[in-house]
């Protein structure tokens, strides 16, 4: 069977994550219960990571009641197990991959979208053991199910083996320790086609924009400062000059790249696009100013960042980081 191919493309912007105590009252609204939130935050983006998948399995009732939640089109990124990361460090990875994608990610369907590998900045690059991960990352979501059904017994009776179609997976990789950001490392992600996050940390972790897939995965910790930071105007503008390179199969003139010489061109690329700057209620109101410079990509075969409703105005975006940062400072 030949897989379909992705939902929606184009360029997705949102959030990682959408369950924060400090988001309410302020990006979310006065009154709005939990179980509604992440129904709010998909009215705004057409995406958001899942971040409870990185700390533990979940249960397949839980991927269909996000999925239900969320209008047609919308698209969840997985953030894989830190078991198998952080843990295991890839090591022996078969069985808790199967267990992985057996808790549920497949019951998402077409909202199904790519799976965020980030690695811990403690673990060294073993060039044989990362190889070894990205054999056996499934490529399709046939394989996946295929791979599930090797879970162990403690998803007996409980796992989510099946796909209701072919589509692709995407993997993406965070790593975090300086010794991956080698040519070596580079060309292993381009032989798998999986993509390098590029992940403004604010410093605290290595850099790189090589592009190694055929989309580009990229995530804002914050600026100056990791997790609070917030993207002023003229940051959300270069990097929407860097998305607009990306995506119509270009790169920046100043890309940060290991290998010196540019990924080969091509017509255009998709883009995922968190921001993780949640501690100071950055993370929503930035990703909406971000989605305001990127309505059309000009010159690009017409990509366009997928509709979200109800819109706020830049002024009203503006108000509430105003309101966020000075409700932070008042603690």
């Amino acid at each position: 069977m030949t897989a379909r191919a992705a939902p929606a493309p184009g360029i997705r912007i949102g959030i990682s994550g959408w369950r924060y105590r400090g988001w309410r009252g302020v990006f979310y609204p006065e009154g709005l219960v939990q179980r509604r939130e992440l129904e709010y935050a998909s009215a705004h983006f057409d995406s958001v990571e899942i971040n409870g998948t990185f700390y533990g399995l979940q249960r397949p009732d839980r991927f269909e009641r996000w999925r239900d939640s969320t209008p047609e089109g919308f698209v969840f990124a997985i953030k894989g197990s830190r078991y198998l990361t952080h843990m295991l460090k890839l090591r022996d990875a078969e069985i808790p991959l199967a267990n992985f994608f057996a808790s549920g990610p497949l019951a998402l369907g077409s909202k199904m979208g790519p799976v965020l590998w980030q690695l811990p900045p403690q673990a060294p690059f073993d060039p044989a053991r990362f190889a070894a991960f990205l054999e056996l990352l499934p490529r399709t979501t046939k394989e996946a199910a295929r791979l599930a059904k090797k879970h162990d017994a403690r998803l007996d009776g409980i796992a989510w083996t099946r796909t209701d179609a072919d589509r692709p997976i995407r993997h993406a990789i965070e790593p975090r320790h300086p010794s991956f950001f080698t040519p070596a490392f580079i060309r292993l992600l381009r032989n798998h086609r999986v993509a390098l996050v590029f992940a403004d940390t604010a410093g605290v972790f290595p850099y790189a924009e090589d592009l190694t897939a055929d989309f580009v995965y990229l995530r804002l910790h914050g600026k100056g400062e990791i997790y609070a930071g917030g993207y002023d105007d003229s940051s959300l503008e270069e990097w929407a000059a860097r998305l607009r390179a990306w995506t119509c199969g270009a790169e920046p003139e100043d890309a940060k790249r290991i290998v010196g010489r540019p990924a080969p061109r091509c017509k255009r690329r998709d883009a995922y696009v968190y921001f993780d700057n949640d501690a100071k209620v950055r993370a929503p109101f930035d990703a909406l100013a971000l989605r305001r410079k990127l309505d059309l990509v000009p010159g690009c075969h017409d990509v366009r960042v997928a509709p979200a409703a109800p819109r706020l105005t830049a002024e009203e975006i503006e108000a509430r980081r105003v309101e966020a940062s000075a409700r932070w400072k008042r603690g």
